[in-house]
């Protein structure tokens, strides 16, 4: 709380003391009146509430810190360790789903997306953390290999399912998601989701994406 709203709550908090014992309101108030009389009625109740022992109430525009300066100071790495790499499975083996493989090469956290492709000037900031999973992919099978990447998600050791950030995505400039790989087609992939932080912090992060024979997880913690 400021010194100046300090002074301009004490002082009102003294009236409503003083008044403590007024409680007639005269019936030719003018509404300026009417309306002091009511916030005099409040920080009665508030002088009663602390008398019986109550913390005082803060302002609310003290209690509460604008969003948006919370965000700006993720944005700028204030409160954040920035992007952190994280450790991956000791056994990161390749995966299958269908004749696709794939395998994870880089996963990383951070509070905060930024523009790329030449998009200077766009970025994303986000109080839980953008992870990002990078992949290389490759059919290894001698059709082309149909595979969406629109359902891909992220869950953690408690089960709970995180779908793609598609909004990060688009920030990002991120490759579009194939739908195909022609035969021996490789190609490396940057897959965003948007999670709390306790979701990168335990063991049981998997990848899941659904393949023609159901779904596929892939661990990355």
């Amino acid at each position: 709380m400021s010194p100046r709203a300090s002074s301009r709550f004490q002082a009102l908090l003294t009236a409503a003391l003083l008044l403590g014992g007024c409680t007639k309101e005269s019936s030719t108030s003018e509404p300026g009146q009417e309306a002091d009389a009511r916030t005099l009625q409040k920080l009665r109740a508030e002088a009663d509430r602390v008398k019986q022992g109550g913390a005082p109430s803060a302002p609310r525009e003290a209690a509460r810190e604008p969003e948006e300066s919370r965000l700006a100071g993720l944005a700028a790495g204030i409160g954040s360790e920035g992007t952190r790499k994280l450790r991956l499975p000791e056994r990161n083996d390749t995966v299958h789903v269908d004749t696709v493989a794939m395998k994870v090469t880089g996963l990383e956290a951070s509070h905060s997306v930024k523009g790329g492709s030449g998009k200077v000037g766009l970025g994303l900031t986000t109080e839980e953390l953008f992870l990002r999973v990078e992949l290389i992919t490759q059919n290894v099978g001698p059709a082309p290999a149909p595979l969406s990447l629109d359902g891909v998600k992220v869950t953690d050791a408690k089960g709970q399912a995180y779908p793609l950030a598609r909004d990060a995505q688009a920030v990002a400039g991120t490759k579009p998601l194939p739908t195909t790989w022609a035969p021996e087609q490789r190609m490396e992939l940057v897959l965003l989701f948007e999670v709390p932080p306790e979701a990168v912090q335990d063991d049981g992060l998997e990848l899941v994406v659904k393949g023609s024979g159901g779904d596929v997880r892939i661990p990355l913690r």
